[in-house]
Order: C-alpha cells, then structure tokens, then sequence
C-alpha cells in the first residue's frame, strides 16, 4: 500500500508567516523554513518579535482567516486522494491550521501546538516530535507503506530523503543548489505526473 506525505505551506497554502509579515509590515517575519534550517532557532527568532510588538494569536489567525489555498491546490489534492493515501505533514500548529483544512476538504494533518498564555499571548510551542516529519516515514515504513514524501524547505529534506520516492515543489533556489539529486516540480500537473509515476512502481 502507498502513502503520500506532503508539506502544507508553500505547497498548498501559501506561508502564513510573510502572509503575517505583509499584513503588520514587520519584514523580519518573512523568514521561514525555506531561508533558516534550525527551526527552533527560527521559532524563538518569532517569538521575540511578536513579544516585541505585543502581538497575539488572536492577530495571526485574523490574518490566516483571509489566506486562500493556492491556485489549483484543492483539484490537487483532490485528485491525489482519489489515487492513494495522503497525509499533510507540517511544522505548522493547529492553531493555524484549522481554516486551511476546510478550505482543502480536512484532510489528515499531522502538525505542531502553541503554548498560549491567559493574555493570548504566544509563550511557546510544543512539537509532535523532533524531527517529526522523518518520524513519521519512518513509522509509515514500518507498516509496511511505500511511501512518497514532497516539500518545499529545509524542514522537508530528511522526509524527503527518507521516503521511497520523492521531490520538490517549488522549493528556492538555494535549497536546489544544495540537493541537486532531487526532482524539481512546479506545477501541480508534474507534481501529479510524478507522484502517478511512483504510484504506478508500488
């Protein structure tokens, strides 16, 4: 049996942090996983600044409530899950995630959760898991699953690595140059085409 494991954001939701950014002109929140390997550095690199200007979860989902899922994303993601299993694996929170699964159909996720304060305020975050997206191939491997794994960042890589097939979407320019062994897609009809292709192995 196959699954497919694949990142949310910049995937099939646009970044919600430089959605944010863009929304209280603080250029600083532009970076994401895509620019900081070290996720936990780029997490309290976050906190300290919604700290900073007081800002409340309360302000990120009002911002997260205007995102719209990319073009072509919910066809997608629809025809894949006709095709196979599929679960989205994401170092985002649940907290954000919610109004995005409605607008894909609630897929399964499998995410991270703040640490909110009685202020609303965003004092921490717990993982799933470190290093969860790997875990979960890994566990999916062990039940005997083919598995495909698909982002964009540099949180994705070691899913992607440890997967039984794989590639990019999108993914910038510096993460191509440092993982020339993968397949780039960028649109939706390649990153089907492929998938089929693994599909049609297993």
């Amino acid at each position: 049996m196959n699954i497919v494991c694949l990142d949310l954001e910049g995937v099939l939701v646009p970044e919600i942090w430089i959605a944010f950014s863009k929304e209280t002109g603080i250029e600083k929140l532009k970076l994401t996983t895509r620019d900081e390997p070290d996720y936990d550095k780029l997490m309290k690199y976050r906190l300290d600044i919604l700290k900073e200007h007081n800002l409340k979860l309360q302000d990120i989902q009002n911002t997260i409530s205007k995102i719209k899922v990319l073009d072509g994303a919910k066809e997608f993601l629809d025809e894949l899950r006709e095709l196979t299993q599929v679960v989205i694996l994401s170092d985002t929170f649940s907290e954000f995630a919610a109004p995005l699964m409605k607008q894909l159909g609630y897929p399964t996720i499998f995410c991270n959760e703040l640490v909110i304060d009685e202020n609303n305020m965003i004092v921490d975050y717990k993982l799933r898991a470190k290093d969860g997206k790997r875990k979960a191939i890994e566990a999916f491997k062990s039940l005997n699953f083919k598995t495909f794994a698909a982002g964009d960042s540099y949180n994705d890589l070691s899913m992607i690595h440890k997967a039984d097939g794989g590639c990019l979407f999108r993914a910038p320019e510096s993460i191509l140059k440092e993982e020339k062994s993968l397949k780039l897609t960028t649109t939706y009809d390649d990153f089907l085409t492929e998938i089929k292709a693994f599909l049609n192995k297993n």
